[in-house]
Order: C-alpha cells, then sequence, then structure tokens
C-alpha cells in the first residue's frame, strides 16, 4: 500500500512517501517560505522523483490538528483535493501521535509540546507498550507547568520534543532536572514519514470527512467574542 502524507502543523512543511515497508520518499523544510508556497510543490517533486503519479497513490493521510489554524488548513486542504482527484481515501493523523512515532522504541515517557503562545502549549503524554502507541494524556491546550506537573506525578523520564522545546526547555529542566529528555534536533520537528508509517493503523475515511481538529479557538474567534461582550 502506497502512502502519501502531508505535515503542515507547524512552521515545519514535510511530505513522505511509504510504500509498504519503505519509506520511498520525504521532504522536510523549515524555513520562512510559507506553506501556501512550498507543499504542492513538495508533494509535486516528491510523486515526480519518485516516478509515481497521485493515482498511483492508494492513501492521502493528512495532519489534521493540532497546530497552526492556518497551516493545517492548507494542508488538509491540499490532501482533500488530491485525494478528490483520484478517487482515493484519506487517513488523519492526530500531530502529536504522529511525532511520538519519531522516537519509538524507548521505555520512557513521550511527551510532544507544540508552541500554542499565550503561554500555552498542544501537549499530550504517550507511551509505547508492546510497540504500540498508548495514551496516558489526551492531547490539551495546557501550560507549560501543568504539563511537568502531570510528569512529576507519574513519576517517570519524559522524552520531550517540538517547537515548544527552544522556547520552554530552560523551565522544563528547571521543573523536572534529570527526569526530562530533550529529543535531538533531527527528531525534534514533525515528519512526514512518521505520519505515513502511522497512517497504516488508522480507519480509512472519504476526503469530505477530513476536517482539522482545533483545540481552542483561532485568535480571530477570541477577538471577535471580545468585541461582542464589550458591544453588550
Amino acid at each position: 500500500m502506497r502512502i502519501l502524507a502531508v505535515d503542515t502543523s507547524s512552521s515545519v512543511a514535510s511530505c513522505a512517501i511509504v510504500d509498504g515497508e519503505k519509506l520511498i520518499s520525504e521532504r522536510i523544510l523549515n524555513n520562512k517560505l510559507t506553506h501556501s508556497q512550498t507543499i504542492m510543490p513538495m508533494i509535486a517533486s516528491a510523486l515526480a522523483e519518485s516516478e509515481l503519479k497521485a493515482e498511483d497513490i492508494d492513501v492521502f493521510a493528512a495532519v489534521n490538528g493540532p497546530g497552526s489554524f492556518t497551516g493545517l488548513r492548507i494542508g488538509v486542504s491540499a490532501v482533500k483535493a488530491l485525494a478528490h482527484a483520484v478517487n482515493k481515501p484519506c487517513a488523519a493523523i492526530s500531530t502529536l501521535e504522529a511525532m511520538t512515532y519519531n522516537i519509538m522504541f524507548t521505555e520512557y515517557l513521550i511527551a510532544p509540546i507544540m508552541d500554542a503562545r499565550r503561554g500555552e502549549v498542544y501537549n499530550a503524554i504517550y507511551r509505547f507498550e508492546d510497540n504500540k502507541l498508548v495514551t496516558v494524556i489526551e492531547p490539551r491546550a495546557v501550560s507549560v507547568d501543568e504539563c511537568c506537573e502531570d510528569i512529576l506525578k507519574i513519576g517517570k523520564k519524559t522524552v520531550f520534543l517540538g517547537d515548544g522545546l527552544p522556547v520552554y526547555k530552560n523551565g522544563i529542566v528547571k521543573k523536572l532536572g534529570g527526569m526530562a529528555i530533550a529529543a535531538p534536533a533531527h527528531l525534534n520537528a514533525q515528519m512526514a514519514g512518521s505520519a505515513a508509517v502511522l497512517a497504516k493503523e488508522k480507519e480509512l475515511i472519504h476526503y469530505q470527512v477530513l476536517a482539522p481538529v482545533y483545540l481552542r479557538k483561532s485568535q480571530a474567534e477570541r477577538e471577535y467574542e471580545k468585541r461582542m461582550k464589550g458591544n453588550e
């Protein structure tokens, strides 16, 4: 089964193609260009260099959240368009779950943290049991302090990764000390190859059902509600 996965949930743009147990192509770009500029050319290049066409793909997978509101919409829309064009199924992949697949085969807890601004991170806590992903704490938007408090209660060493790590690393180490392990740069970012592998375990859905998943309201929605309350 050939799977093409796309991840635009953060500043990182990534796409990958997996064929069975083989990673054919993976592209990761973390620079100043926007996803609207990069993701479709990346997909086209990955297909061309893999000597494949869109109709050769069996499943189109989109990392659908949490993450950047604009980024998620771009990635999900790209996948929906491709799946619609060739009438193929989709898979919806949690950003946080996909990130844990960067660091499999560890006895430690895994805590992806994405910078959600306003002093919060998108976070969940996972572990692997017999190579199967187990959710310890469900995805949420919380402060880093609350995340660290939960890990202290569990009392196990934890690997942190994600774009929230550079922002909050000092505070995490101060709070957890040797219980906190920072993922290295090559495993810290979103990787569509991880999402493609995870897609094999997901229920396939029609492209019309695929949609972004947000853990909190957008800034525009919050500002609108604030204005409405001010007008009451």
